[in-house]
C-alpha cells in the first residue's frame, strides 16, 4: 500500500476508533462521525454536512473527508490535487468503513487488546492538543535563549578528541616485534600489519573500509573530561593515545589490557573547542520548547491525579507473576 494512502487509512481510522464507542444507534442513515465536530476551515457548515458515500447505514460527509486530508502535512496534501487521487483517497477510506464495521460485529471492538489501542490513541490525542499550546521554536524570546546557554556554558565545550586504532596480540614478544615496525610504518603499512597480526581481524578493504583505518576503535576524549566516553577503547588505550604527540603516531610501549598486548595508533585530533551562542541557539530552542511540553504534561497529570484520585493496590502487585523465560531451546525448554 502506498505512503500516502497508509496515513489517509490511518487519519481515518483514528474517526473510526473513537465512534466504536458510540451506540450502533449513532449509526443510522443520515449520522456521521463529522457531525459532532467542527467543518474544516475550507467549507461551510451546509457544505461539510454533504454526504459523499455510504458504507451501509454509515454515511460519508464532504466535511469528514476534508478533515482526513486536514490532518495530513502539507506535502502528503499536494498528492491529491487530481480527481483520481482524490477518488483513490475515498476509496482508501471506504474499505476502512468497510472492514471497520465488520470488525463490530464480530466484536472485536471490545476486546481488551482493542480497548487498550483505543485508550492509547485517546492518550496520544490528548497529548497533541497539549502541544498545540507550545510556542514555535523560533517564536522563544532570544533573551531566555541567551540565558540558557550562559548557564550551561560547559555543556558547549567540546573537549579534544583522538581516533584510536590499535593492533592486538596475545605474544608479548611478538608484539614486541610489531610495535617496532608500527612506529615506522606509513597507513597502508599499518593496515597491512593489522591484517596480518591483529586478533581483531578487520573487514576486507573496501571503499568504505580502506586498508588505512584497518584496527579502528572510534574516537574518545582524554581520560577524566565529561563526553567522549567509547565502550570499544579500554581506558588504559585511552590514557595510552593521548600520550602521542602526533596523528599517525604509535605509543612507544606496548599496553597490556585483560592478558593481551596492544599497539596503540592516532589516526585522528580534533581540537577543543567552545560552540558559539549562534551555533547552540538552534538546539537550545529546541530544548526548551521541550521543557515546556514536559511541564506542561507533568501539569496536566498532577491536575487530573487530583480530579480522579488514583488507588494502587501494592500486595496484589507482588502477586503478579510472569512466564517463565524460554531459552533457544524452543516452547516448553526452562533456561538452565
Amino acid at each position: 500500500m502506498r505512503i500516502a494512502s497508509t496515513l489517509a487509512v490511518g487519519s481515518a481510522l483514528f474517526g473510526l476508533l473513537a465512534c466504536s464507542a458510540c451506540d450502533d444507534a449513532a449509526l443510522k442513515p443520515g449520522a456521521s462521525a463529522a457531525s459532532s465536530s467542527a467543518a474544516p476551515a475550507s467549507l461551510s457548515p451546509e457544505l461539510a454536512a454533504k454526504p459523499l458515500a455510504t458504507v451501509g447505514e454509515r454515511v460519508i460527509t464532504l466535511g469528514e473527508y476534508a478533515q482526513t486530508i486536514d490532518r495530513m502535512d502539507q506535502f502528503e496534501r499536494l498528492r491529491y490535487q487530481s480527481t483520481e487521487r482524490r477518488k483513490q483517497l475515498l476509496d482508501e477510506i471506504v474499505k476502512v468503513e468497510l472492514l471497520a464495521g465488520e470488525a463490530r460485529r464480530r466484536g472485536l471492538d471490545k476486546t481488551p487488546e482493542t480497548q487498550s489501542r483505543i485508550r492509547q490513541i485517546l492518550r496520544d490525542e490528548l497529548l497533541r492538543t497539549v502541544r498545540q499550546e507550545l510556542p514555535a521554536t523560533q517564536d522563544i524570546p532570544e533573551s531566555e535563549v541567551r540565558e540558557y546557554y550562559e548557564k550551561h556554558k560547559g555543556e558547549y565545550k567540546d573537549p579534544e578528541r583522538r581516533r584510536v586504532a590499535h593492533v592486538v596480540m596475545q605474544d608479548k614478544a611478538a608484539a614486541a616485534k610489531v610495535l617496532e615496525a608500527a612506529r615506522k610504518a606509513s597507513p597502508m603499512q599499518w593496515g597491512k600489519l593489522v591484517q596480518d597480526h591483529s586478533l581483531d581481524k578487520p573487514p576486507k578493504p573496501s571503499p568504505t573500509q580502506p586498508l588505512e583505518l584497518a584496527g579502528d576503535l572510534g574516537i574518545v576524549s582524554a581520560p577524566g573530561a565529561d563526553k567522549g566516553e567509547n565502550v570499544r577503547v579500554p581506558a588504559p588505550l585511552r590514557a595510552a593515545v593521548f600520550r602521542i604527540e602526533a596523528v599517525g603516531g604509535v605509543h612507544g610501549e606496548l599496553v597490556e589490557h585483560e592478558g593481551r598486548f596492544h599497539i596503540v595508533r592516532m589516526t585522528g585530533k580534533t581540537d577543543a573547542r567552545e560552540r558559539s551562542f549562534a551555533e547552540a541557539e538552534r538546539g537550545i530552542r529546541v530544548t526548551l520548547v521541550q521543557q515546556r511540553l514536559e511541564r506542561l504534561e507533568r501539569e496536566l497529570e498532577q491536575k487530573l491525579r487530583a480530579k480522579f484520585p488514583v488507588t494502587i493496590d501494592e500486595k496484589a502487585l507482588e502477586r503478579v507473576s510472569l512466564p517463565a523465560l524460554e531459552d533457544e531451546g524452543g516452547p516448553g525448554q526452562k533456561s538452565p
